[in-house]
């Protein structure tokens, strides 16, 4: 039964939620079924690093993002791998990190362009995911792997950074391994300057200049003291490992103080460095003048420092480079600095209260004054700039206020007033308006949340399906026809078709591909065709038969879903001159096991099943060119109290058992002769009967009859095999095809003895040359196979 129809808002939902990109639900890893994108991140399990898009410099007029590796816990961003350092991407919204088909993980553009990718070969799996270590090192892994072996990883593949335990040398597998510097602060992408271990084999570094010109060179490694430029680090600090073997040389080393961040870097001026690093914890807000004059630092936030309420930066290119030495500057003068110096407004210039802060250095301080005299103290001199008022104390700032900072949970709490212009100050009107626009916002986010939920209750809900169409083996899936329209690409790809309809080629949620047959203009005859096939096929599973995974019902839509077969159908492989040629093994591997398929529908299933179609066209070969019997639209189920079945004639001409066309009742006995008919254009690669002007000039059935009473198999077998053939094999075959094309059906053998005699089990004598072949031989102007076709034409069309 067809699934249920949503609802027409639920339908739009479902479709919206289609085009969502992939969210990522994992903390430190990214799978198959999720990706990276915008503004979210991955965390290392222990929030060490951070895995995400981000871009450098003034960050409101660089248009460049790049995906990359940083610390987490460092205030200032601070790269230590980068994906995409010389392809920088303008929109990471719509850009995205995932899992590939093929189980490499890829970097995709807007247009979904790769413009970076692990290129991982030989993967037997597409289960694999990629995850961001505490050690700053992202690999990709199968994920039912539990022990430390890596398809990929990015310490591997370093940009401008050393991290403690990462390998820094040279092998086979990936070649000579490098640090390259950036082209400066706010540029990534790759610099001048190299560093390398020497190329020659000696156990020392190299910095180079393109590659190219050397120049510094460092000693030997000596197993305790590692030299860089300038100066020796120490084994104290650090402990270096040199390993060198056929495969590989290379360095690593760790760090003995986990408390404190390093990493070895090379500068864009060409300089390696070894950086210790400031993490959150400690206190960066404690640093003398962090943030300039009227810079206000908050630990609690990132970045640390900000103007405060009034205030602008000085120079906002250095401000976003992180360097703020130059503070801030005022948005508006104050009243007095308008007039010149003339006695101020007390009306015009307020003060803003800025609670728990540190207070700034350089106070003028008055003793016994109250909170009102110290307020009217400040606002009458123009050069004063804040006041503050603690037990009758009065304090006044007249110099720039520096060292402004939160103070930090248990400190004493002072209050600041800070003097601003009254344009600073929003009207009643304006915070009325800001109260409705955060009442709008608050409306608006509860209903995007509202639509979120809905989304994601249909993305389970098609999930679901997904899963239940991918792994279903032991029933059929209905499918929607919306389902099968993406399946198909809106039925772009047609793989063939025939009288009731089209087949076209599909892609199920799991990658793997289907052919879907679509009936059309249901009519009485589809309509009974596609009953038949889901009755019959539907309820039957061998190797050598075509199986079917699902059906669609809706409407007057019907549609079938069986697997794909890599080869297409046998005609296309036997009549088709520009397809690959079958080898004798191949074809005889062919001829036998269709044979086990009509046996099982004959003998196994729990009511006989005739084919009542038995041609090429309906034996489909997969990638192994194992044969798959198909098109059961014509089948007839009976059961097993009957030997026979009356029913209209139907099938191919060519392949019809004389009885059949008599308009007898029908036994199982017509699979067989159809089946001998398909056995002769197996072995000459050609149709039986051959017309010219409606004339039968060359019938294949009676020269095979002739050269097999001579003995003469060669002048039977496909000439393009060029007597590559078994001949005691060819001659075994054209023996079971004369038993099966017998005019009386109880000289034909059964499936089951046609099997026996394929596997030598059974021997099989000469057959008798059927007598339809005989009145060939004795008049060629009156062709059995004319009787047959004039028997088929003059049957009433309405009873087909």
């Amino acid at each position: 039964m067809a699934s249920p129809k949503p609802d027409n808002f639920l339908t739009f939902l479902f479709f919206l939620c289609l085009n969502m990109p992939s969210i990522s639900f994992a903390s430190d890893h990214i799978s198959f079924n999720s990706s990276l994108s915008g503004n979210k991140t991955i965390s290392s399990q222990g929030g060490k690093f951070e895995l995400g898009f981000f871009r450098l410099g003034n960050k409101s007029m660089s248009p460049n993002y790049y995906l990359g590796i940083w610390y987490k816990k460092v205030p200032k961003l601070t790269p230590v791998w980068i994906a995409n350092r010389n392809a920088p991407i303008s929109n990471p919204n719509t850009s995205e990190l995932r899992i590939l088909p093929n189980g490499n993980m890829a970097l995709l553009d807007h247009s979904k362009t790769c413009i970076w990718f692990t290129n991982v070969t030989s993967l037997s799996s597409n289960f694999t995911i990629c995850t961001l270590l505490d050690t700053g090192n992202l690999v990709l892994k199968y994920s039912s792997n539990k022990t430390a072996t890596y398809l990929w990883q990015s310490m591997d593949h370093p940009t401008d950074t050393w991290l403690p335990g990462a390998k820094l040398g040279r092998s086979k597998a990936l070649g000579q391994q490098r640090l390259v510097s950036w082209k400066n602060p706010d540029d990534p992408a790759e610099g001048l300057f190299s560093f390398e271990l020497d190329p020659n084999g000696s156990s020392q570094y190299l910095l180079s200049w393109n590659k190219s010109k050397y120049y510094w060179t460092g000693k030997e490694y000596n197993g305790k003291i590692f030299n860089l430029p300038k100066r020796n680090v120490s084994s104290g600090y650090f402990n270096f490992c040199y390993v060198s073997n056929e495969n590989e040389r290379y360095f690593t080393y760790s760090w003995k103080d986990d408390s404190i961040i390093v990493r070895f870097v090379l500068d864009f001026s060409g300089q390696i460095k070894v950086q210790t690093l400031v993490e959150e914890s400690q206190a960066q807000c404690d640093v003398y003048a962090l943030c300039g004059p009227f810079g206000y630092c908050d630990s609690n936030v990132l970045p640390y420092c900000s103007c405060v309420k009034g205030f602008k930066a000085v120079n906002p290119i250095n401000w976003e480079l992180g360097d703020r030495s130059e503070g801030c500057q005022r948005n508006s003068p104050l009243q007095c600095d308008l007039t010149n110096g003339s006695t101020p407004n007390e009306d015009n210039d307020q003060f803003f209260k800025i609670s728990s802060v540190n207070l700034p250095e350089k106070p003028h301080m008055f003793n016994n004054a109250s909170v009102k005299d110290c307020e009217r103290t400040c606002l009458e001199n123009c050069s004063c700039k804040a006041y503050a008022y603690n037990s009758n104390n009065c304090s006044i700032w007249y110099d720039n206020l520096l060292n402004m900072y939160q103070e930090t949970s248990g400190s004493t709490k002072d209050t600041l007033f800070l003097r601003l212009s009254a344009s600073e100050f929003k009207k009643p009107s304006h915070v009325k308006k800001e109260i409705i626009w955060v009442i709008f916002i608050s409306l608006v986010c509860f209903l995007a949340c509202t639509v979120v939920i809905l989304l994601l209750v249909r993305w389970y809900e098609r999930r679901r399906f997904v899963l239940a169409t991918s792994g279903s083996e032991n029933g059929l899936v209905a499918f929607r026809y919306c389902d099968l329209q993406k399946m198909t690409n809106n039925f772009s790809e047609r793989l063939g078709g025939g009288s009731f309809g089209s087949v076209f080629k599909g892609t199920l949620p799991n990658s793997s591909f289907v052919a879907v047959k679509r009936l059309d203009g249901i009519l009485r005859l589809g309509e009974k065709q596609f009953r038949n096939e889901v009755s019959t096929i539907g309820i039957v599973k061998h190797v050598n038969l075509v199986r079917l995974r699902g059906f669609c019902c809706e409407g007057d839509k019907r549609l079938l879903v069986y697997d794909y077969m890599e080869n297409g159908s046998l005609d296309k492989l036997l009549f088709c001159r520009k397809s690959t040629l079958l080898n004798w093994n191949k074809r005889y591997k062919i001829a036998l096991e269709t044979a086990r398929g009509l046996v099982y529908l004959h003998e196994s299933c729990r009511d006989c099943i005739i084919q009542c179609d038995v041609k090429p066209e309906n034996i489909l070969l997969d990638e192994l060119y194992v044969p798959k019997v198909a098109d059961f639209g014509m089948a007839k189920l009976v059961g097993r109290e009957f030997s026979r079945v009356l029913i209209t004639l139907r099938g191919t001409i060519g392949y019809l058992a004389p009885e059949w066309i008599s308009g007898v009742p029908i036994s199982t006995k017509i699979d067989v002769y159809s089946y001998g008919m398909v056995l002769f254009e197996l072995v000459s690669r050609r149709r039986n009967s051959e017309l010219l002007e409606g004339k039968i000039v060359d019938y294949f059935p009676l020269l095979a009859a002739l050269e097999l009473y001579k003995g003469n198999m060669l002048a039977i077998v496909d000439p393009d095999l060029n007597g590559n053939a078994n001949l005691e094999e060819v001659e075994r075959v054209c023996r079971v095809a004369c038993w099966c094309i017998q005019d009386e059906e109880h000289n034909r053998p059964t499936m089951r003895q046609v099997v026996q005699i394929l596997e030598g089990v059974l021997e099989v004598s000469l057959p008798p040359i059927p007598r339809s072949l005989k009145d060939l031989t004795e008049d060629s102007a009156n062709l059995n196979f004319f009787k047959e076709y004039s028997l088929y034409k003059s049957k009433d069309a309405t009873k087909l």
